[in-house]
């Protein structure tokens, strides 16, 4: 017998006013009950098994109560079946999807917008499959000539688009297309609706669809195409910034699509690059970048260069209501509040060749039409060079030449123009560069604060050539008079350019290098002026710039009037921060450079920071145990950076801290970092284990099986991509250590070569080069030091070996691979005959084998192989070779 089916779900009269009177408290403004305690009643209430359909019930039913409870009903349902939707009653979720679907076309349009947005959250969690009914209701209410009906069930759709589009372009069983094919033609219609509301959701829905492509859109992309050309010119600028939008998209996507109609299109944008509506022109103005960047013939916007350039120019001037322009007023005397301290992250040590660019031009905050010009001014000067100067010059020239308060606007744009232009148009800017340089300079001192710190930004940008020149009299005095300029500002009053002076300081120290010596003293003078003064936030600029500076001229640094007038003040600043204040990032970053800088000039510095960094790793690894202990929560940064600045201070002292090493408890510390759960933690832990193995393997000897062991894990992980940089680390680390303990990395020699090889062998798929050097160096290392347990696999990984050896630039880490090779090679020769065309192309990447030992032991394989190879074998593999392959060999006498 069957059980008989449930009795519809009815709510009780006191659930539904117990519910409704804490939805309204929650709710109300002047409510004196504590909304902790309404939430956690709220939370009380989700226990029960029905509570989802209560507040579904007063979403949809309760007519008699205000509509900001039954939205705020609705709101918390989403966010419960965000949680709970998988595990209800098969009857809950049907009876809460059955209330969904009338309101629909409720009559008032905030309830109406609730539902489209827990049908979006349904369909994620259930599918479409999962609701069969909704598709119908769906297309009901869109074919209903109700205006309340089309726009809820538009909103929901519009909403699923956003979330979800893939489902719609996914096959439902029993329908005979795909539900975007049935939607899409209905979509079309709505372009040409009197009602704005259904003609933005419509189009807002289609654009959905650009990057997804499906077939349904591909085949009627006409009708989309002549869509988006009838609402070009709509009254309501929501609608003609959807179209801008279409348009980048597509250019960015399928450009054949809109190859007939470009010309169209380009003189479209160009006219709406000067819509009276802000956000329609930032939209229209996305359009040049992303027609550049998806390299499309520069020909056809060739013609339309004379006309878009003065648009942009005109667009870079500030708008009235830039915010920039409130904070352009600050004063250095008003500290900062902690929201104008953006996030800062450290990037974690890294040993190989691939550096992460770090490109930071832009230090002001919100993208808006400002900034999209001189974004699109810059990608367009690198696409078409000096061929737009003609244009460009002539109405820079005419800003700059304004004169007046009320104008400096306009030259403020002008300069910045001319910074956005520095890289594309330099060869027809480069004979003028003295003249642009006598004239920025006293704009350096400007009275508009917004022209002294765009002044400072432009010449950066041409900070290079700045210094190129600086070789002859008057390029020095340039040179000199720039130096000066920015070493002004960096003392200037308004933090906005304070700012930017030190960014554009930092970047000119990159440039100058060591050429920035003779000047050390005064610009040491000037930043540690401003460390003395500056606010919390623009500090960490300065900590970059000092930072920036010890690396441009290293050793320059280490002199006794120099180093009075920079420690100091850094120290008393360590002195001055906590253990746990965020602020000591930044000085932790600054001291590693000042430490590689000095080398052992850092000795008399060194204690107390390396016992300093030891104290933050142990107290942040006991807030993560333990943060009540601890007293503040646990944060990797501190690790992280403290991690690197040992690393720092290892590298320029050398044998000089052994004492400090050996009496602290570093290496326990390490080995538990090495085995953090945080990747970035893990990955400076392993590039301080490498850099220790180099000079205090003895150190590390006691706990040398964990070491290994946990390096060897970071190399067999199912997720290597994710952590590729701590698999790098973690590899070079055990190279390092082969080399010095020698026989006793042999427990696990084994499966470290089960982890590389395949590493080797998908170089391709890796695209790592770091990683895939660091491996072959590594294999070489233990194949010397172990060449009995390596050489009887060798033949399975000779040739992706070899590939990635003759990759690698001459030095001491490849002579070590070779010498790999060699002893490989001699326990076991047969088991490279199959690769001997790569081994030999291997030895030929070598400029010049410097170690006399290393080449003589070359010598020795090669002539090995032409003795075992006899009756012609051996010329037979040297045709094989490629002429310069065949000379370079000719120095080892084969």
């Amino acid at each position: 017998m069957e059980a008989p089916a449930p009795a519809a779900w009815q709510p009780q009269e006191e659930g539904f006013k117990e519910i409704c009177g804490l939805l309204e408290h929650q709710i109300s403004p002047t409510s004196t009950t504590d909304k902790f305690q309404i939430w956690q009643q709220l939370q009380h209430f989700s226990q029960f098994p029905d509570f989802n359909n209560y507040l579904a019930f007063i979403l949809s039913r309760a007519e008699g109560k205000s509509v900001e409870i039954r939205q705020a009903a609705g709101l918390l349902l989403k966010n419960n079946l965000r949680n709970a939707y998988k595990t209800m009653m098969p009857a809950y979720q049907q009876y809460i999807k059955s209330e969904l679907l009338p309101c629909l076309g409720a009559a008032d349009r905030h309830i109406r917008s609730t539902v489209g947005t827990i049908i979006s959250v349904v369909v994620q969690l259930g599918g479409i499959l999962g609701w069969p009914e909704l598709l119908q209701a769906l297309i009901t209410c869109l074919d209903s000539n109700d205006l309340n009906h089309m726009e809820g069930a538009m909103d929901a759709l519009s909403k699923i688009c956003e979330d979800i589009p893939q489902v719609l372009d996914s096959d439902v069983p029993g329908l005979p297309d795909r539900p975007i094919k049935i939607i899409l033609p209905r979509l079309y219609q709505f372009f040409q609706s009197p009602h704005t509301s259904l003609k933005k959701l419509a189009l807002g829905s289609v654009n959905q669809y650009i990057m997804l492509m499906p077939a349904a859109l591909y085949a009627s992309m006409n009708q989309y195409l002549q869509g988006l050309f009838a609402l070009a010119n709509d009254q309501a600028a929501e609608v003609r910034k959807l179209v801008c939008s279409a348009f980048v998209q597509l250019i960015e996507v399928r450009p054949s699509f809109l190859e007939p109609h470009l010309r169209d299109v380009v003189e479209y944008i160009l006219q709406v690059n000067k819509d009276g509506d802000d956000e329609v022109a930032l939209e229209a103005c996305e359009f040049w970048s992303a027609y550049c960047d998806a390299q499309l013939p520069p020909e056809n916007l060739r013609e339309f260069l004379p006309r878009l350039i003065p648009v942009l120019l005109s667009n870079m001037a500030y708008a009235d209501d830039d915010e920039s322009l409130a904070e352009a007023e600050e004063d250095e005397s008003l500290p900062d509040r902690d929201q104008d301290l953006k996030p800062r992250f450290h990037t974690s040590r890294f040993h190989g060749s691939d550096s992460v660019e770090d490109d930071d031009d832009d230090i002001v905050n919100a993208w808006n039409l400002r900034k999209c010009s001189a974004a699109a001014l810059d990608i367009l000067s690198n696409v078409f060079g000096d061929e737009i100067l003609p244009t460009f010059m002539p109405v820079v020239e005419a800003k700059l030449a304004a004169s007046g308060d009320e104008s400096w606007k306009d030259r403020e744009a002008a300069v910045l123009a001319l910074g956005a232009v520095a890289e594309g148009c330099i060869d027809g800017l480069y004979p003028h560069l003295s003249q642009m340089v006598e004239f920025l300079i006293p704009l350096l001192d400007d009275k508009f604060p917004l022209i002294r710190s765009i002044s400072c930004w432009t010449v950066s940008r041409f900070s290079k050539y700045i210094v190129q020149e600086s070789g002859h009299q008057k390029g020095y005095e340039h040179f000199d008079k720039v130096l000066m300029g920015l070493l002004r500002r960096i003392l200037d009053t308004n933090k906005r350019v304070q700012e930017a002076a030190c960014s554009a300081f930092a970047t000119l120290e990159e440039e100058a290098a060591e050429d920035l010596a003779p000047r050390l003293e005064i610009i040491l003078q000037h930043l540690m002026c401003a460390f003395g003064k500056y606010q919390r936030r623009n500090l960490r600029i300065v900590y970059d710039a000092i930072g920036t500076l010890a690396d441009a001229v290293g050793a320059e640094l280490n002199k006794p009037a120099y180093l009075e007038i920079l420690m100091p003040p850094l120290i008393a600043k360590w002195q001055q921060l906590s253990n746990s204040d965020k602020d000591i990032f930044p000085l932790l970053e600054c001291f590693t450079s000042i430490a590689q800088a000095l080398g052992t000039g850092f000795s008399q510095f060194a204690e107390p920071v390396f016992q300093r960094c030891i104290a933050i790793i142990q107290s942040q690894q006991l807030a993560k145990a333990d943060p009540v202990t601890a007293g503040f929560l646990y944060d990797k940064e501190f690790i992280v950076c403290s991690l690197d600045l040992l690393s720092g201070i290892v590298e320029s002292l050398g044998g000089g801290i052994e004492s400090l090493v050996s009496q602290s408890n570093l290496r326990d510390l390490l080995l538990q970092c090495c085995m953090d759960d945080v990747s970035d933690v893990r990955q400076s832990a392993f590039a301080l284990l490498g850099d220790l193995a180099r000079l205090f393997a003895a150190h590390l000897r006691p706990r040398l099986p964990e070491f290994l062991d946990v390096a060897a894990k970071q190399l067999n992980t199912p997720k290597l991509k994710e952590t590729i940089s701590v698999a790098n680390n973690a590899c070079w680390a055990i190279g390092e250590l082969a080399v010095k303990v020698h026989q006793e990395i042999s427990p696990i020699a084994m499966t470290v070569m089960s982890c590389l090889v395949p590493i080797l062998q998908h170089s391709e798929e890796l695209n790592n080069k770091s990683l895939v050097e660091n491996s072959a160096i590594t294999l070489g290392r233990l194949a010397w030091v172990c060449p009995e347990i390596l050489s009887p696999h060798m033949e399975h990984f000779m040739q992706s070996w070899c590939i990635a050896l003759s990759m690698i630039h001459d030095d001491i880490e490849k002579e070590d691979a070779f010498r790999g090779l060699c002893a490989m090679v001699r326990k076991n020769p047969s088991g490279a005959l199959s690769s001997l065309v790569f081994m030999c192309k291997a030895i030929a990447s070598w400029h010049e084998i410097r170690n006399e030992e290393l080449h003589n032991e070359v010598c020795q394989v090669l002539h090995g192989y032409k003795q075992m190879l006899r009756n012609g074998a051996w010329d037979q593999y040297m045709s094989a070779l490629e002429p310069p392959v065949k000379e370079k060999l000719l120095k080892y006498q084969v």
